[in-house]
């Protein structure tokens, strides 16, 4: 997604993106190879470089999307590309950890297989994927603009399971959080983003309350740990 608010890399993190990169294990990051498809202007890459990554690789689908990250994060176990969740240009077995927040929804219709087919074939035996994306529950359907406008994409646990175990990953864990400040904050990140140019104008007031929220079960996102297995 377009980053029309120009973030920058930053440690500041709350609600969903917090609770994203606390879901991934230290054991899963510390020393290891890291793929994230989809880093926008990466918070994520921040996180794992203060938590002891080896490498990771962060990807968008265009060169002006990485411009934020290319620009606002040097560091020399940071590496970008350009690449497509469907046609990932690496090889086989490469990395320790795929990461991938928000970003299945957004492809084309009827691709998901496409996708998990190739982080398997890219993740090494034993690594472990982390997904998550909006769930299909009517609160976060009917809080989601871009679900009322454009049937924006979102996901049951029955869904993502039977994703990737078509493809041949284990689902280790699969749970929802979010709840009713995060559909505020969802609208309030709508109106503010795409009328106004402008940070969500309630923020600060609802970012402590989000992230209490987030230590709860909720409705609004779904998120997901597969592990492909060894044989």
């Amino acid at each position: 997604m377009k980053n029309l608010l120009r973030e920058t890399p930053n440690t500041n993190l709350h609600g969903r993106r917090l609770y994203s990169v606390n879901f991934v294990a230290d054991k899963d990051i510390r020393s290891k190879k890291i793929l994230d498809i989809g880093c926008g202007f990466g918070w994520c890459e921040v996180n794992f470089l203060n938590r002891g990554v080896g490498e990771i690789v962060a990807t968008e689908i265009s060169t002006a999307d990485l411009n934020a990250i290319r620009s606002g994060l040097k560091h020399p176990r940071l590496k970008t590309r350009v690449a497509s969740a469907l046609n990932l240009p690496f090889t086989a077995n490469i990395f320790d950890t795929v990461v991938c927040w928000e970003v299945i929804e957004h492809l084309p219709f009827h691709t998901e297989n496409e996708m998990f087919s190739q982080i398997f074939r890219v993740l090494k035996p034993g690594g472990s994927f982390y997904l998550s994306t909006p769930f299909a529950h009517p609160i976060s359907m009917l809080s989601d603009p871009a679900w009322l406008l454009i049937h924006h994409r979102h996901y049951s646990q029955e869904q993502l399971s039977s994703y990737g175990r078509q493809h041949g990953f284990i689902t280790e864990e699969v749970f929802t959080r979010g709840r009713n400040w995060e559909a505020i904050f969802i609208l309030d990140l709508y109106f503010s983003k795409w009328f106004l140019r402008h940070p969500p104008l309630l923020g600060d007031f609802l970012d402590r309350r989000i992230d209490i929220e987030y230590k709860l079960p909720g409705y609004i996102g779904i998120f997901v740990k597969y592990r492909k297995p060894y044989k």
